[in-house]
């Protein structure tokens, strides 16, 4: 049982990192039809600029109240998305929203480059640490396991992101007006929705989302140059087996990674780099559009 229990613990904790770190991306294909090869970067600037202010925090107020740390994270991840979303979509895919979407995977393809030599630019090449928020909320004992409470708490951090996702999408008017575009966008356009506007929002949102996975993992890892680009291979992982643009299928990919790779990495350490791209194919192999992925009529 003990066994068992730690599979479940761990599998949850990386499920939810890997929904947080995925559910940008699912965002922006879901509404603008854009495969963000840049996701990472994003992940990567919200990490470097938590980890850089929360570092300075702790180095020059020795008797400030610890617990602000944790607003400081969320703060510098939507500071940092709003700011670098706005600029992107402002400065360069506004312009591109009509082209082909395989010019728009290799535009993103190069901005994911010019961003990862803009942050080491930014914030060098060495490691930043910013242990204090992960270590300030202590541990838990489960059964006869020992687990961090910070990636406890992780877990419902994704549960409140996941919730707030689907709310909106599916409870309020703006999310309503959003799936109109999603279906139809030509049929949007002629009923008087400004979608331009909709498709600023929408990647704001999923830049400030992959920005704030970032963010809240800093504590736990060692933020180096190349963890963008690492993440956005597991997030492509789970958003292709749950199905591009979709949130529940976002929940549903990273459940079945993370409890997958779980159980490689307790009962088969060999296999456990094999594993998600296994279970990424056996998914493909039988519904090539995810598990809940649409399929989508082409116009003549």
């Amino acid at each position: 049982m003990t066994t068992f229990y730690a599979i479940l613990m761990d599998g949850m904790i990386y499920a939810s990192w890997l929904f947080l770190v995925a559910a940008g991306l699912t965002v922006i294909y879901g509404v603008m039809r854009i495969l963000n090869m840049a996701h990472g970067s994003f992940y990567a600037i919200g990490a470097y600029s938590a980890a850089s202010l929360v570092g300075w925090y702790f180095s020059s107020n020795g008797e400030a109240n610890p617990y602000w740390s944790y607003a400081i994270l969320v703060g510098c991840a939507l500071l940092a998305g709003l700011v670098v979303g706005f600029v992107i979509e402002q400065g360069l895919l506004r312009f591109m929203y009509k082209r082909n979407e395989l010019l728009m995977v290799i535009v993103t393809y190069a901005l994911l480059l010019i961003l990862e030599d803009a942050t080491k630019l930014v914030f060098g090449v060495d490691p930043y640490f910013t242990y204090q928020p992960y270590s300030l909320l202590g541990r838990s004992m489960i059964g006869e396991l020992a687990f961090a409470n910070y990636d406890l708490a992780l877990v419902g951090a994704s549960v409140v992101v996941g919730g707030l996702c689907w709310f909106v999408l599916n409870r309020t008017h703006t999310g309503k007006v959003l799936r109109a575009v999603i279906h139809d966008r030509e049929i949007a356009v002629a009923m008087g929705v400004n979608v331009r506007l909709m498709f600023a929002g929408t990647f704001i949102v999923g830049t400030t989302l992959g920005a704030l996975a970032g963010a809240l993992t800093a504590p736990s890892i060692s933020v180096s140059p190349g963890i963008g680009v690492e993440v956005i291979v597991l997030a492509f992982a789970v958003v292709v087996v749950g199905g591009l643009g979709s949130i529940e299928g976002a929940v549903v990919g990273a459940l079945l990674v993370g409890l997958t790779r779980s159980m490689a990495v307790h009962l088969a350490p060999e296999i456990e780099l094999f594993v998600i791209y296994g279970v990424m194919s056996l998914v493909l192999a039988v519904r090539p559009q995810g598990l809940f992925g649409r399929t989508v009529a082409r116009k003549i």
